[in-house]
């Protein structure tokens, strides 16, 4: 039984690997960063791509910030969905794939993805927000087709239109 519990665990870690980037909380500091690049106002929205335990949408929440994240993680849907419970009127935590999913409107997404998807969430982003203003901030990994408007410390702010 233990076995079988463990293998659950490290196939729910492991298979997102396939879509974006592996677990890695960011850390309070980081959260501070990225919502200050963004500068998004209360009742705008922030989507978070991957959103983890959803820390970083706790963090906008308690700013008065909208926000949806999406997670393919089993564990960390429900993890996510436990943090955010207080702010529930203002988070919604979807269990998904958010590469096949029609984005919400947005006024800043925030992303951890690995390096060889980043050409892809260019792609989706200008399809998605085409003739829309939308800021993006990402953690550690760099867009290739734009030029980041400012930089903090491994996170780099983006602005489509």
């Amino acid at each position: 039984m233990i076995v079988l519990i463990i293998a659950g665990v490290l196939i729910a870690f492991s298979f997102v690997l396939l879509f974006g980037a592996p677990y890695l909380p960011t850390l309070a500091k980081q959260q501070q960063k990225a919502l200050a690049l963004l500068n998004l106002s209360k009742g705008q929205t922030l989507l978070e791509l991957g959103c983890g335990d959803g820390r970083v949408l706790l963090a906008a929440a308690q700013h008065g910030i909208q926000g949806v994240g999406y997670e393919l993680n089993p564990i960390l849907f429900v993890v996510a969905k436990i943090i955010t419970w207080r702010y529930r009127k203002q988070v919604t935590i979807v269990f998904g794939d958010y590469w096949r999913a029609e984005w919400p409107p947005a006024d800043g997404i925030y992303v951890f993805l690995l390096d060889k998807y980043m050409e892809k969430l260019h792609k989706k982003i200008t399809q998605e927000y085409s003739g829309k203003k939308v800021k993006v901030v990402s953690y550690t990994f760099k867009i290739p087709q734009q030029k980041p408007v400012k930089t903090d410390t491994n996170l780099y702010l983006y602005e489509y239109n």
